[in-house]
């Protein structure tokens, strides 16, 4: 009897130990003997169009972009912030849309690698759990799950990344963009909630040299949407409290940075359209605001992120082929 409780009290700890999941592969390039960094880019709200032609300019643009940064700069993964299709996301795994707008618009090599999605609230107007299955028909669309961790071994370094994807709608509620209707709650409480422990855990339990959160709806935006009060009360305090790197987002078609506590914000939503609306400008705090570009003339636009021994570097592109802004974070600092 004491011999099996003792088996089992060494199972409990060594199941807890094994926290947190295991590291992403990088690939090939993640296995070069002179890399010491991470790469990956970051693009919110590049959804297409429900109907023929399926993409709009400003996608296709972005696009071709995102393939010459790429193939400069280096790019290990790609973070899709959520709005993966317009405007009610899709019914089924079968859908074309997954062709349409997803397979046939990436098409670069460049563009051929692990895509860590999260859903927006046009897709939470479809079916999220057949986005999630699609990871089963795809060799780079990775959705394992609503909300999921990512860790990663910077090469050569012995430093470490992590990123935490969250579903925003589930914690916050739908928002409908036609009628400026914000977040009102979410559709379960219980998910929610599930949602913030789990998020509070993973915060809590972190070690890694740079933590960055990502999710669709901003916490802080000068733009249509504005802050999200839900995510002020919810998960600003979180991540000051755990000293988080930095919180990607997209929501809002356009490109900006905040910095504020500590926490750097990277909006990125101009991946399919875009928005120079600043009305929400006053509901920042004071000098938060870093950079913000919604000119139509960019024709869109994403950020390039690395993550080195010691800094991430945020870089802004337009589509048009322009380095609009660059910004640089620490990494995390304990006790």
């Amino acid at each position: 009897m004491a011999f099996a409780l003792l088996t089992l009290l060494s199972a409990v700890v060594g199941v807890t130990l094994c926290y947190p999941a295991a590291f992403e592969d990088l690939g090939a390039n993640g296995s070069k003997c002179n890399r010491t960094s991470i790469r990956f880019l970051a693009l919110g709200d590049w959804g297409g169009l429900p109907s023929a032609p399926y993409v709009t300019t400003v996608q296709i643009t972005t696009a071709q972009e995102m393939s010459k940064v790429a193939e400069q700069m280096g790019a290990d993964f790609i973070l899709a912030l959520g709005d993966n299709f317009y405007y009610k996301g899709v019914e089924s795994v079968d859908s074309p849309r997954f062709q349409e707008t997803f397979e046939s618009v990436y098409t670069s090599k460049y563009l051929r690698v692990p895509w860590y999605v999260v859903a927006g609230n046009h897709d939470h107007a479809g079916n999220v759990t057949a986005q999630i299955e699609y990871s089963q028909r795809s060799d780079r669309w990775k959705f394992p799950s609503y909300y999921y961790e990512l860790n990663f071994l910077i090469p050569n370094t012995g430093k470490t990344l992590t990123i935490i994807m969250l579903d925003t709608v589930m914690l916050c509620g739908h928002s409908d963009d036609f009628t400026d209707e914000k977040p009102r709650g979410p559709l379960r409480a219980v998910d929610a909630n599930r949602q913030l422990v789990w998020l509070q855990d993973r915060l809590a339990r972190s070690k890694a040299d740079f933590l960055l959160v990502a999710g669709h709806y901003p916490v802080w935006s000068v733009s249509e949407h504005g802050p999200t009060k839900c995510l002020l009360k919810k998960l600003r305090p979180l991540l000051i409290k755990h000293n988080v790197t930095s919180y990607l987002c997209g929501h809002d078609h356009n490109l900006q940075y905040l910095e504020e506590s500590g926490v750097g914000y990277v909006v990125s939503g101009a991946g399919n359209f875009v928005d120079p609306d600043f009305s929400h400008f006053d509901h920042v705090p004071k000098d938060s605001l870093k950079y913000f570009n919604g000119q139509e003339s960019t024709k869109g636009g994403f950020v390039h992120a690395e993550v080195t021994n010691s800094m991430l570097f945020l870089t802004y592109f337009q589509s048009k082929g322009t380095s609009l802004f660059r910004t640089v974070l620490s990494q995390r600092k304990f006790g």
